[in-house]
């Protein structure tokens, strides 16, 4: 199998037991309905662990452009296998995103809520705020990129590896998913959302494109910052490239900050305002 077939399959795997995973917690009338976000994060855990068993000795099973951009710019991998790895992976988000359409057929039109049917196939923010979703995905594909990095520091037992990273994304999901539904890969998220444009599926909505640069942006920034963070810090590596990611992010990072307090402010004088009227 070449590489590029084995992103394409390796990608497709995670996105047909990622996405089926919130199918069935999601979708009405299924025997998982109601499971809840623990299902949902052990689910994708385990769908990356799939697809690493799969084909991680074949093409190293990025499955997640964000790792291959990461990889890329610390000299882990070759900067001209970039568009291919990438490519594939989009790819194969998008045919996974078809075959879970496909797996549930019956439920697409028993389901009322439109924003429940895209979360199968793409993220969402429980609370849109452009700065501090965009850092939350950062936040969080940082943690992914130095996660790997950290265990291919490590020598563990032939085979262990696929796990220990299904549970760094595990924990991921726990711990800092709650925010955007953690895509954390631009290739989990575009290519199924594609696919949620163009199915004929019942009842659904539109495909929120105004928020999808976000899980693309943000995982790219994540990732790279990542990699080039544990180069700096764990094998003393300084570059050019770890002190302009580390300024991109402080400015998002202080953007999100000052963002939210102003719409705080702007939210208290409004009540405030509503207090003194109702006074009048």
């Amino acid at each position: 199998m070449s590489e590029f077939m084995a992103e394409l399959i390796g990608t497709m795997i995670l996105v047909i037991l990622g996405g089926g995973v919130v199918g069935g917690v999601v979708l009405k009338k299924t025997k998982a309905e109601g499971a809840g976000w623990v299902v949902i994060t052990i689910g994708w855990g385990l769908a990356v662990a799939m697809a690493v068993y799969a084909i991680g000795n074949i093409s190293d099973a990025h499955v997640n452009p964000a790792v291959t951009l990461g990889f890329a710019s610390i000299g882990e991998f070759p900067w001209s296998k970039v568009p291919t790895y990438i490519i594939a992976q989009l790819i194969g988000g998008f045919i996974g995103g078809v075959i879970v359409f496909l797996q549930y057929l019956p439920h697409w039109a028993v389901t009322e809520d439109k924003r429940a049917k895209l979360a199968v196939f793409s993220t969402d923010p429980a609370i849109k705020s452009t700065p501090s979703n965009l850092l939350s995905e950062i936040i969080g594909t940082f943690v992914l990129v130095m996660g790997l990095l950290f265990i291919g520091a490590n020598e563990f037992t032939e085979g262990l590896n696929p796990t220990i990273v299904g549970l760094l994304i595990i924990a991921i999901g726990m711990s800092l998913g709650g925010t955007t539904g953690y895509a954390i890969n631009p290739a989990r998220d575009l290519g199924p959302r594609i696919a949620h444009t163009l199915l004929p599926i019942i009842g659904k909505g539109d495909s929120d494109w105004g928020y999808a640069a976000i899980p693309i942006i943000g995982p790219i920034i994540g990732g790279v910052y990542g990699a080039v963070f544990y180069n700096m810090f764990f094998m003393g590596e300084a570059t050019v490239l770890f002190w302009i990611m580390s300024v991109i992010v402080i400015v998002i990072a202080l953007t999100a900050v000052i963002n939210e307090l102003n719409s705080h402010s702007t939210a208290t004088n409004k009540q405030a305002n509503e207090k003194r009227k109702r006074k009048d």
